[in-house]
């Protein structure tokens, strides 16, 4: 069992920055594939990066290349998301999930998610 708590969010002004950080609970944080994620109103989920267990390697939406990046602390059992550059249209609830299969993870079906914490971008 894993519980994710997200944290960070916050209103910021257009070309700000903002870093998410999501903690994890359990052992058994390392063996696990983490993603954020985020939902705007009226809008579906969207993935917008991963970090992998093991290699840590990264993978990020395009539209977040180059602004966004997501690392992880095994130690601390916690995921950051680090966001630069910041657009009104990144207005969102972002989502901390975790899985062991990085195909279900970005697929929509993760093992574990957390409650979410807003971000708003004001123009």
């Amino acid at each position: 069992q894993v519980q994710l708590v997200e944290s960070g969010g916050g209103l910021v002004q257009a070309g700000g920055s903002l870093r998410l950080s999501c903690v994890a609970s359990g052992r058994t944080f390392s063996t696990y594939h983490i993603g954020w994620f985020r939902q705007a109103p009226g809008k579906e989920r969207e993935f917008v990066a991963a970090i992998l267990r093991g290699s840590g390697s990264t993978y990020y939406a395009d539209s977040m290349k180059g602004r966004f990046t997501i690392s992880r602390d095994n130690a601390k059992n916690t995921v950051y998301l680090q966001m630069n550059s910041l657009k009104p249209e990144d207005t969102a609830v972002y989502y901390c999930e975790a899985d062991l299969s990085y195909s279900d993870l970005k697929g929509g079906l993760p093992d574990y998610w957390g409650q979410g914490t807003q971000v708003t971008v004001s123009s």
